[in-house]
């Protein structure tokens, strides 16, 4: 084969091999979700922070189509991936549980969000209503069956009783029940 003719092939090649490439890159800019994007999906799963991991995966689907620069990039029920972010689980008279989310892809399109975060309800009104509830309780029965003194004492173990039933009730988990809506903004793109 004339050397011309192996030049000319070589150049080819090299020229396609650019084309190509040139055109994985543009595709792959195309498939970016770009950072303020709002993305609402639904999670397939519960998730409590009783029972979630930091690090572990969630599934979800997509609530609407995801458009970027007028081109729809994910339609509504498309597939959706994150990730635990931070997870704490409720103490019993105090610390309520701590839950958060992240998202991780779009469709297979790899993404960096913002976290969809949520506690459990508070402990204090709960926890003053049954220690204090069970101190007047407590008190008004003493009261009653043995004069001020007895009131005294009653509204002691009134109150040990009220502790006892807050710790034994007291847990306030952060849950997120399956099929709830979850928005999430990307920060930017992976």
């Amino acid at each position: 084969m004339p050397a011309d003719l192996r030049k000319g092939r070589s150049l080819t090649s090299v020229f396609a091999l650019g084309f190509f490439l040139l055109c994985t890159v543009v595709h792959l800019a195309a498939q970016r979700i770009p950072p303020g994007t709002t993305i609402v999906v639904r999670n397939d799963t519960a998730l409590s922070s009783a029972t979630a991991v930091i690090g572990r995966h969630w599934t979800g689907s997509m609530v609407n189509d995801l458009s970027v620069r007028g081109r729809v990039i994910a339609r509504a029920g498309s597939r959706v991936r994150g990730r635990v972010a931070d997870a704490e689980p409720s103490g019993r008279l105090s610390k309520p549980g701590i839950l958060a989310l992240e998202l991780t892809s779009v469709n297979g399109i790899p993404v960096q969000t913002d976290m969809y975060a949520l506690d459990g309800a508070g402990h204090t009104k709960s926890n003053v209503a049954k220690i204090g509830g069970g101190a007047a309780v407590g008190a008004l029965l003493g009261g009653i069956f043995g004069g001020g003194k007895g009131a005294a004492i009653g509204a002691g173990a009134g109150a040990g009783a009220g502790t006892i039933g807050a710790a034994a009730t007291g847990k306030k988990e952060a849950r997120i029940p399956a099929e709830s809506t979850l928005t999430f903004q990307v920060v930017r793109p992976q």
